[in-house]
């Protein structure tokens, strides 16, 4: 890879890693799904503005419900369910189970789409499954009720990212594709209109105590134009620069600046099981997405 997209993932892995950050400062305060609406209609938003600025032509080729739908799964849910964890989890432990995603991907694979196991993959699978427990059990945090609500809420939301995969490229991918930034922009859109009425009722039925100050409204900025709408635009140059495969080990160092924002910034406490659960799914990763070499497959 070139310097610059060199520079450009770290650039990614940093802005992601500080989602989680924002997340830990703006859930607590606001809630689930303010926090959750927030995110991705404020994205939805930076999207729209980037886009007439950049002169894109709306055409989305028959394709825009399909979008909005992945947007539900790929953006609204598991918005919401990190907002869940930002609650209970400190942001470094968010950020290494987001690191969960590339497996998560191939169990669905596996699943439901007939994806082919390799011996690699499904070794992955098992070390990383075993740094999640690790990083679960023995990390700065007690592990009670609340822990696992938070770890369970992380990765119910890497399986919603597994899915919207496959689910887009066979949705979005076929009769010559979609231009990624429309993609975006639907999805955003979609996430929208899934959380506005769970929104409305929530703060109709049971509105936060408080609505919070600076600290939480330029979190939500933060959150939602730089580490959503700013991170898709990104992402996406990347994908055309060096293609998926490299542009997903982004992956791997997002769990090191999740850590450290929290730490310098909020005081989390680390330990070393940051450090045993980081390197297990790290190396479970590797396993994930390193080329496959010939060889027969093994079936689940």
């Amino acid at each position: 890879m070139s310097p610059i997209a060199i520079t450009r993932l770290l650039v990614l892995a940093a802005v992601w890693g500080a989602s989680f950050l924002f997340m830990r400062i703006i859930a607590p305060v606001l809630g689930t799904l303010p926090t959750a609406f927030f995110r991705v209609s404020i994205a939805c938003l930076g999207l729209l503005v980037i886009l007439a600025l950049l002169r894109v032509r709306w055409d989305f080729n028959g394709k825009l419900k399909a979008c909005l739908v992945l947007g539900m799964i790929n953006s609204g849910i598991p918005a919401t369910l990190y907002s869940v964890a930002a609650q209970v989890l400190p942001a470094g432990y968010s950020a290494i189970f987001n690191a969960t995603t590339p497996l998560m991907g191939v169990l669905i694979g596996v699943l439901f789409f007939r994806e082919p196991m390799t011996a690699s993959k499904l070794g992955g699978i098992f070390l990383g499954l075993f740094g999640v427990g690790i990083l679960s059990g023995a990390g700065p945090v007690a592990f009670d009720l609340q822990l696992l609500q938070g770890a369970l809420s992380c990765l119910a939301a890497t399986t919603c990212y597994g899915f919207a995969g496959f689910l887009a490229r066979r949705w979005l991918d076929q009769q010559g594709g979609l231009d990624s930034r429309l993609s975006a922009l639907g999805s955003m859109m979609g996430a929208t209109l899934l959380l506005l009425p769970l929104f409305g009722y929530s703060v109709l039925t049971q509105p936060p105590a408080s609505w919070g100050g600076w600290d939480v409204w330029l979190s939500l900025l933060g959150l939602g134009l730089v580490c959503t709408a700013f991170a898709y635009i990104l992402y996406f140059r990347l994908l055309s620069e060096i293609g998926p495969v490299k542009a997903s080990t982004v992956t791997f160092m997002i769990p090191a600046f999740g850590v450290l924002w929290g730490a310098w910034l909020l005081d989390e406490p680390l330990s070393m099981a940051h450090l045993y659960g980081g390197v297990l799914i790290a190396v479970a990763l590797w396993l994930v997405l390193k080329p496959a070499t010939v060889g027969k497959p093994v079936r689940a």
